[in-house]
């Protein structure tokens, strides 16, 4: 090469790097600001202060995808304990994780009458007939995670879906890989294309990791219902697979991992090694353990669980009474080994400290 070409090359090359050094700066100090955002304090209440008091002896069904996935046990417990606040029974079917078992749930509940009806795990759409019948009967139906946005869900007849910003908890651990990574993640994405919000999370989690110039390796549709069965092989298939390249795996919700360690283990993998698990919600009581335990999950984009749990019921109560929903989005929180005995870490949840409960509480009149 002549030395005016190699000058002209040379040139070339640094004015591209001052460039791009820019754009990447940014992008890290983007990625890093919402990550410190996340994962600050909940102390102040950002939710409702009136509404309806509490509607007498009501009875609800709660139909529950599966009790053994973590979120949604956390839920059911918030339900719980709303419900004893506000003097409601409740009742729960555990659908053990099929179609079939949440088919034949609606169909008990259903057959129970109940007063109201909460929906916990599965998307709305799925269980429509159903719901047309609830709809016909004048039952009042409430939802978690049964659509990708927060709010009435109308072509189910829900009155208000409960969640936390989906493509918030997405972009969050999305940016938590990027920023621990250097600006250089490997990532493999976990999803279950069973769910529409599954997916909307996990196509959040990709377009972020690849518009900040993170590398997605693979995306992998795998059913939450046997992530017992699958996930072990999977692990060690993939790892032979990429090898280093893989730094972090991000999954919807945790029970990816709950699943992930002995494969990772027995590969000679330190439980702080990479690749690091990093899980865009829900913050169950096993996540906080690993986490604490620096035991193969770097992190969890947690939904506060329990609070969810009220909130379902204060919704429900504003069904009955005839009002709009709350227009509550609950917070979310990004939880570290630096951050985890806060907010209710010491009980493995994430639980706002912020009164939550007293809130609701005085809305209702007790």
């Amino acid at each position: 090469m002549k030395r005016r070409d190699f000058l002209a090359t040379t040139a070339a090359a640094a004015f591209g790097l001052m460039l791009a050094s820019p754009a990447f700066a940014d992008a890290m100090a983007d990625a890093k600001a919402v990550v410190e955002k996340y994962a600050s304090k909940v102390e102040k209440w950002d939710g409702p202060t009136s509404g309806p008091k509490a509607a007498d002896g009501k009875t609800v069904v709660v139909v529950a995808a599966d009790m053994k996935n973590g979120g949604i046990l956390g839920v059911v417990n918030g339900i719980e304990e709303a419900a004893a606040a506000i003097g409601w029974k409740v009742t729960v079917l555990d659908s053990a994780g099929s179609i079939e078992g949440r088919t034949a749930s609606f169909g008990q509940a259903l057959t129970l009458k109940p007063g109201g009806i909460i929906i916990t795990g599965f998307d709305a759409v799925e269980q429509k007939p159903a719901m047309e019948e609830a709809k016909k009967a004048g039952i009042p139906m409430v939802a978690w995670h049964a659509a990708p946005a927060v709010g009435p869900v109308e072509e189910g007849g829900v009155f208000a879906n409960v969640t936390t910003d989906a493509m918030e908890v997405s972009k969050a651990a999305a940016d938590y890989a990027f920023v621990d990574a250097g600006g250089k993640p490997g990532v493999i994405i976990f999803t279950d294309s069973t769910y529409a919000i599954a997916i909307a999370k996990a196509d959040k989690m990709k377009a972020e990791i690849e518009a900040l110039g993170g590398t997605v390796l693979e995306y992998v549709d795998t059913p939450i219902a046997e992530t017992s069965q699958r996930m072990p092989q999977l692990t060690t298939t993939l790892l032979q697979k990429y090898g280093e390249q893989w730094t972090h795996s991000l999954a919807i919700n945790d029970i990816y991992f709950d699943f992930m360690g002995p494969s990772l283990a027995a590969a000679g993998i330190a439980g702080d090694g990479a690749p690091k698990s990093v899980a865009a919600g829900d913050g169950s009581e096993s996540a906080y353990q690993r986490i604490r335990a620096r035991q193969y999950q770097s992190v969890t984009v947690a939904e506060p669980l329990n609070l969810q749990g009220w909130q379902l019921v204060d919704e429900l109560n504003r069904a009955f009474a005839g009002e709009q929903w709350s227009g509550y989005v609950s917070p979310l929180h990004v939880v570290t080994v630096d951050n985890v005995e806060f907010d209710g870490g010491p009980k493995n949840s994430f639980d706002p400290d912020n009164g939550y409960r007293d809130e609701y509480k005085k809305i209702w009149g007790k």
